[in-house]
């Protein structure tokens, strides 16, 4: 079913939206399968709160998938009763097909969804709202993991949620606190511009949403909420929790590949500096050193692996020395790169060269400390095979260690900009020259001059 109601006007990216118009502002949708039992409940409930509390005009979406129940004459039902419920059916399962395709064709400027037992308190929904109609946040989220939140559930949902989203904190660099809470909201001119690049279909798709919004430089609002857990959900905690683990594997290839175009749409989307910018604490680019820990761990067990697996070809065609220098040149390269992206953040090609170029001289330091500790070896006795697997593989992770010292101190460095470090120096002396004038007062008095 296609949806065809006028759209209102949008404005630009983070403008305040338009909200005198006879078109629908909000459009939440309900994605549902074989939910015939609490829909109905749902919709005049959330119905009645949205003509008591929201002042503009609003829609609810409810997007079927798939149901074999009657689901959908449930909805068609009440559609026809309330004139602010509409219903979309789609012959394929998966919330995330759902949401995708109806947020597309929605001509709301905002956009919402929550899961059909409204486990999340309705009263968080105008602070999760107000911030995108003000231009303030591109996204908002409630969360059930903020101190401030209430949260009724059982210890098992309680525990994989929060290993989850560690998970995402520590591997994908996320700084959202809750990535599963069926509570959220986007302005649609920023959904148009991300989800043509989401790909899942499923319950990974919030995840993959919030990711992709953090990582082109969007705002993402917590509201935090009061949280009552359906005991009669049909969600398969253990499958959910193993296809979200396979979403984060596949989205961070998708990332490191470069099949999302995050450059290009952090310049596209991204809200541009403070003014105060050149401060080291406005510049951390993924700077938790935990995180890091863990994202640059997970990458050197891989190079390690891939490490020993070349050597091991290559020992039996050449000497160790020659094979060691290949194995390690290889996956160097690849090194440097997976933690350039992925570990510090750094997208574009911006400063590549010379990344790549220092990545190499920090090689050269790793390569010193396993050929001599290859050397060593020889000097002492004729080693097997295994004890020369094992000599270089103590002396790679040494200097894994010192890789990672080296990157983060070095290679990776966030550099102040000359323009910013001549800016802060002439602005540092211009408030040091005037006895009892503040900066902003200088900066005022060379404005008029």
């Amino acid at each position: 079913m296609t949806i065809t109601d006028p759209a209102p006007a949008r404005g630009t990216l983070g403008a305040a939206i338009n909200t005198r118009t006879a078109a629908p502002v909000l459009d939440v949708t309900i994605p549902v399968y074989n939910e015939e039992r609490d829909l109905e409940q749902c919709l005049r409930r959330l119905h009645s709160y949205l003509c008591s509390t929201f002042p503009h005009p609003f829609r609810i979406t409810v997007a079927d998938n798939a149901s074999t129940d009657s689901t959908l004459r449930t909805a068609e039902r009440v559609a026809r009763e309330l004139r602010e419920v509409k219903v979309v059916h789609f012959p394929e399962k998966g919330r995330g097909n759902a949401l995708r395709k109806v947020w597309l064709e929605s001509p709301a400027p905002v956009l919402a969804y929550m899961d059909v037992d409204l486990s999340t308190d309705l009263a968080a929904l105008a602070p999760l709202l107000a911030p995108l109609i003000s231009g303030h946040s591109d996204l908002a989220i409630g969360t059930r993991l903020d101190r401030n939140s209430r949260v009724v559930r059982g210890p098992k949902r309680e525990f994989i949620s929060r290993s989850y989203n560690l998970l995402l904190h520590s591997v994908m660099g996320a700084h959202f606190s809750d990535a599963q809470c069926g509570f959220k909201a986007i302005r649609s001119d920023v959904a148009r511009k991300i989800l043509p690049h989401t790909l899942d279909n499923a319950w990974f798709f919030d995840t993959e949403l919030l990711v992709l919004a953090e990582k082109c430089g969007l705002r993402v609002h917590e509201v935090p909420v009061d949280w009552t857990d359906d005991p009669d959900s049909s969600v398969d905690l253990v499958q959910t929790a193993l296809a979200d683990l396979r979403g984060m594997v596949r989205l961070s290839r998708d990332l490191l590949s470069g099949r999302i175009p995050v450059p290009e749409l952090r310049a596209a989307l991204a809200r541009g500096p403070l003014p105060a910018s050149s401060r080291a604490q406005e510049q951390s680019r993924s700077a938790s050193l935990f995180g890091q820990l863990i994202r640059f761990g997970s990458i050197g067990a891989a190079s390690t692996l891939a490490y020993l697996v070349i050597f091991l070809l290559c020992r039996g065609l050449m000497d160790p020395q020659l094979a060691n220098f290949l194995a390690l040149l290889i996956t160097a390269v690849a090194n440097t790169a997976a933690n350039r992206r992925f570990t510090f953040g750094i997208q574009g090609n911006l400063h590549a060269g010379r990344h790549h170029f220092e990545g190499l001289l920090v090689f050269g330091i790793g390569l010193a400390l396993t050929s001599g500790a290859l050397a060593a070896v020889h000097s002492i006795t004729t080693p097997d095979r295994w004890l020369e697997l094992a000599t270089v593989t103590a002396a790679n992770l040494a200097g894994t260690a010192l890789r990672f010292l080296l990157f983060r101190l070095w290679v990776f460095r966030r550099r102040t900009p000359p323009a910013a470090s001549a800016l802060s120096a002439e602005a540092s002396a211009a408030d040091t020259s005037i006895p009892g004038t503040s900066l902003a007062e200088t900066s005022l008095t060379e404005t008029a001059r």
